[in-house]
């Protein structure tokens, strides 16, 4: 038989597993906030270097075309 330790024990461990289970929340809403960190940076990073190609097409028709 059982006694009322050991099923408190098991209670115990049941309900630190389940308060467990909000840390997946905080995994996912990390997850998106550097997601989105990254994104942000990969575009800037894009805008960038358009603009540098830009600049330089620009120079190479002022020089060879005009």
């Amino acid at each position: 038989m059982k006694t009322f330790k050991d099923v408190m024990e098991g209670l115990k461990v049941i309900g630190a597993g389940t308060a467990t289970i909000a840390l997946a929340g905080a995994a996912v809403g990390i997850g998106k906030i550097f997601s989105s960190l990254i994104h942000s940076v990969a575009r800037s990073f894009a805008l960038t270097e358009a603009i540098a190609l830009f600049a330089l097409m620009m120079a190479f028709l002022i020089l060879f075309v005009f």
